[in-house]
């Protein structure tokens, strides 16, 4: 049977399959804006529906309408059990994009208004999020986990976690403190995730239902999904769902309709003929 649940960091049990806050304000970095109350309305049932991890960032805003806000604005005062992870790093280019990292020394106020954005005394997870928008390698980043570590020391965050990184990235932010995530491409090594499992770590895949590399045949997807009376997409979430148990699923929708064929697709349960069909 598979597990539904995961310990991170060994102190908070969330359901694996969570909630990605970045299509909230916009259906794309460049796509149109999503109204406020839009967003509120599928917060509110994503919490219904049983979701307990919502992963989010300060930079996921289009004009006035923000990620954190309207998380603040749906479900704040929060609802104990519910854990909200956040990414900081990145910082908006010229064109609006999150293209340029933050600095050493930047880190600390990009926490503190996440705090204020989302009305919390403590971030429970907190991702340096690395390599602006290109892939992950290529650069040492202990001097801004070091940040975050002391952040961490002085209470303001629960867990930290690294995102869009290698190999040689993960073990140097481990060497300076616990890692209790690891979110990177749906298409990453699999030694990294067999590594991540191996020290019950959370690996947690963004761009699952496309957009970042997709390693899973459409046409397969399809016909499992039509024997199984299921979605390609919940197939797709299903198959994630089954590469570990330490892997956390949080697909992202501004639809209320789409978020309730995510959530259902918790509940459905991929054969060993369905998953070699799928992996081909």
């Amino acid at each position: 049977m598979t597990t539904t649940t995961f310990s991170l960091g060994g102190d908070l049990t969330i359901n694996r399959l969570g909630f990605g806050a970045m299509r909230l304000p916009m259906s794309t970095f460049d796509g149109p804006t999503r109204t406020p109350e839009n967003g509120i309305a599928v917060l509110r049932r994503a919490v219904e529906l049983g979701v307990d991890h919502i992963d989010t960032a300060g930079f996921y805003n289009r004009g006035d309408v923000r990620a954190n806000e309207l998380i603040r604005t749906a479900l704040s005062p929060y609802r104990d059990g519910l854990v909200i992870a956040t990414k900081v790093g990145p910082l908006p280019g010229p064109d609006g994009m999150p293209s340029r990292q933050a600095s050493p020394d930047q880190l600390r106020g990009l926490v503190e208004a996440d705090l204020r954005a989302l009305g919390l005394d403590r971030l429970d997870l907190v991702y340096l999020r690395v390599g602006g928008m290109s892939g992950p390698g290529g650069e040492s980043i202990a001097e801004r986990f070091e940040v975050l570590a002391g952040l961490r020391e002085e209470g303001l965050i629960r867990h930290l976690g690294v995102s869009n990184v290698d190999a040689a990235q993960f073990a140097e932010a481990r060497a300076v403190a616990p890692v209790t995530a690891v979110q990177n491409s749906y298409a990453d090594d699999p030694e990294l995730l067999a590594e991540c499992e191996a020290a019950g770590i959370a690996f947690v895949p963004f761009f699952l239902l496309g957009g970042g590399g997709n390693p899973l045949d459409t046409e397969r997807l399809g016909k499992v999904a039509a024997r199984l009376g299921a979605t390609p997409a919940q197939v797709q979430i299903a198959s994630l769902l089954a590469l570990s148990p330490s892997v956390l699923a949080i697909p992202g929708t501004g639809s209320l309709d789409h978020l309730e064929e995510n959530c259902a697709a918790g509940g459905l349960v991929l054969g060993d003929e369905d998953l070699a069909y799928l992996r081909g």
